[in-house]
Parts: structure tokens; C-alpha cells; sequence
């Protein structure tokens, strides 16, 4: 599979800032989304031609992405949008789920209203999804969701960390949000941690963030079995 050079939809940048991080973002929310596919192959010359620009920018930008193990690069060759790798999804799902037990620990005790208030209309938005089926907007207040509680936590950059080293797991997530049941499930796991952050009780809310971290990992055989050609072990 090979990108089309020739859409414009996702062409657009912001002539004030830089291209390569612009570039960047653009392909990595792509490649999250799968709408590039693992197997895709990126051509600098096609993405220079869609994006307007000098081939540098492209560059810089693919480089990045293989930095974050988004794409494979081979010099002189190809680069092409990389398999997703278990090892590093699982690697990425340790790291999010300790971070976050401390920030819904820290939510807890402080017991924030407007925080909590925030949260539950972020929920009702997903609610509102169900039935469209808009995954895309789905996974936006999901992050969205979770975005909050780091910033109410005081850990910001923490969530920039956790979302850099989050690109094969957020794969798999995108994988498993079709499945029947999935965003609904999403839905309640959300609802019970922010009842439990309300409740002031900190067990209850790590033992709901756990369940709903875990629940695309448990899953990981059916999806291979969907997609066996989307995933790799190392």
C-alpha cells in the first residue's frame, strides 16, 4: 500500500510555524487512526509534492516518526508505516497505568468538583457518540478525558510523555474500539472512576482505572486474529 500523494484533505499547514513538526503531527495522527495502515509505504518525494514543500521537512519529520518506532526506515530504499509491536505497546501500557494510579490516587484526595463536573461532560460527550459510531471524536474525548485528570493532577508533561510512547498501544486501542460493547465499556470505566474520585475512595478508583487500562490488552489474540498482518512481537 502506498500513500496518494494527490489528497488534499490533510495538506493543510500553518505557514507561520515550521513544516516538519507540523508534517509530523499530521502523519502520526494518521498512522494512529490507521488511516495509514502498518505495510504503508511513505514516499518523501509524493509527501513533498502533497505538502508543498522541499523534501527536508519531510525528512526531519519521517525521522521522527521512526524515533517513536511509528515507521520503518530503510535508507535509499523506502519508508514505510511499521507493524505494531507488542512488546512496546505492553512496555507503554506499564508506564500509563503506574503514572495514573498516582494522579486518580491524588484525584481522590482532592476531591476537585469543578475537575469532576469537567469529567462527567467529557463522558456525556462519549455517551453521545455510541450510536454514531464516530470513532475518531470517540478517541479524541478519550484522550481529552484522561488529559484532564494528569493537568488537575499537576503532571502535564507527564501526559506529553505517556502520549510519545503510546503509538503502538493507541494502534491497538483504535483496533479495538469498533469491536461490539468496546466504547460502551469505555464509557463505564470512565463513569466508576470519576464516581470513585467523588467518593473519595482511591481504591475503587485505581481498581476501575486498572480494568479499563487492561481491557484492550486482553484482547490482544482476537485482534491478532482480525489484523495478522497489523501486528509484531518485537
Amino acid at each position: 500500500m502506498k500513500i496518494n500523494a494527490s489528497r488534499s484533505s490533510s495538506t493543510r499547514l500553518d505557514r507561520s510555524r515550521h513544516a516538519a513538526p507540523q508534517v509530523f503531527e499530521q502523519l502520526r495522527e494518521m498512522i494512529l487512526s490507521l488511516e495509514l495502515a502498518p505495510g504503508t509505504v511513505l514516499s518523501r518525494a509524493d509527501l513533498a509534492t502533497r505538502y508543498g514543500l522541499s523534501q527536508t521537512p519531510v525528512r526531519d519529520a519521517l525521522m521522527k516518526l521512526g524515533e517513536e518506532g511509528l515507521v520503518d526506515i530503510f535508507p535509499q530504499h523506502a519508508t514505510v508505516v511499521s507493524q505494531i509491536n507488542v512488546t512496546s505497546a505492553l512496555q507503554a501500557h506499564f508506564l500509563r497505568r503506574s503514572i495514573e494510579l498516582e494522579v486518580v490516587r491524588t484525584l481522590t484526595e482532592q476531591r476537585d468538583a469543578a475537575l469532576i463536573n469537567r469529567l462527567r461532560e467529557t463522558i456525556v460527550g462519549q455517551a453521545e457518540l455510541l450510536d454514531l459510531k464516530n470513532y475518531e471524536q470517540f478517541s479524541l474525548l478519550d484522550q481529552a478525558f484522561h488529559r484532564q485528570m494528569y493537568k488537575a493532577a499537576g503532571v502535564p508533561q507527564l501526559w506529553d510523555l505517556v502520549r510519545r510512547l503510546s503509538g503502538h498501544i493507541d494502534r491497538l486501542r483504535r483496533l479495538h474500539l469498533p469491536v461490539e460493547g468496546k466504547t460502551m465499556d469505555v464509557v463505564r470505566d470512565h463513569t466508576k472512576i470519576v464516581d470513585a474520585i467523588e467518593q473519595g475512595d482511591v481504591e475503587a478508583a485505581q481498581e476501575a482505572l486498572r480494568n479499563h487500562l487492561s481491557g484492550t490488552l486482553n484482547q490482544i489474540d482476537q485482534i491478532r486474529t482480525s489484523h495478522p498482518n497489523f501486528l509484531a512481537d518485537d
